[in-house]
């Protein structure tokens, strides 16, 4: 199904977005060149990541997975999908952690559904999905007891770690010489290793 636009007498008329079952989308998924997020029965094409965007990625999930080996963790980058099943959500987190045995999506195997961790970084575009409706949406997933905003237009991060008592609590990172933490694993990482090699003038040039 596709989205279609007509003209009549100069006006033109745009239809309203078709609707697709999971099932559809998961089987355009699999043979599609890119990928596309799955939001409650609307198809959502992901755009292009950036130069700096996936230094950033790397730095961060690679110093993560490093860190974690051994460990009954598993590290994940824009490549495993996220189902939210209370929210009807298929979404590709760009960094995901995952803790102890994987719990897949029914009758997949490229789909899982806790997540523990989820690393977002900000652009332009996404910055205000990101923290709030986006972040909404990942709380409620049973598992999930920490958000991390990572920017990509300078050296800051934001976190968001849910206590026992179901709060919670935001902290933030700025300059080279912050040390990030995450809370529910053993990790930290210095701002100037997660944003090596990160050229922020070439980002505000775009």
């Amino acid at each position: 199904m596709t989205a279609s636009t007509e003209i009549r007498e100069g006006v033109i008329e745009r239809q309203p977005q078709p609707y697709y079952s999971p099932e559809e989308y998961l089987k355009l998924e699999e043979a599609a060149e890119f990928k596309s997020e799955y939001h409650d029965g609307k198809i959502i094409p992901m755009t292009g990541g950036t130069p700096n965007h996936n230094r950033i990625a790397l730095n961060f999930s690679g110093a993560m997975n490093f860190a974690l080996k051994g460990q009954a963790y598993d590290v994940f980058m824009n490549d495993m999908r996220l189902w939210i099943p209370s929210k009807r959500i298929y979404t590709y987190p760009d960094v995901m952690l995952v803790a102890g045995k994987l719990e897949f999506a029914e009758g997949r195997k490229d789909t899982i559904t806790n997540a523990v961790m989820v690393a977002e970084f900000l652009s332009k575009s996404t910055a205000s999905y990101d923290r709030g409706e986006k972040f909404k949406l990942f709380r409620s997933i049973p598992s999930f007891r920490e958000y991390v905003l990572i920017d990509q237009y300078e050296m800051q991060v934001e976190q968001f770690c849910k206590t026992d008592d179901n709060k919670w609590i935001w902290s933030e990172y700025e300059g080279a010489d912050a040390v990030f933490k995450l809370s529910c694993v053993e990790f930290e990482m210095s701002l100037g290793e997660m944003f090596d090699r990160v050229d922020f003038e070439s980002e505000s040039e775009e």
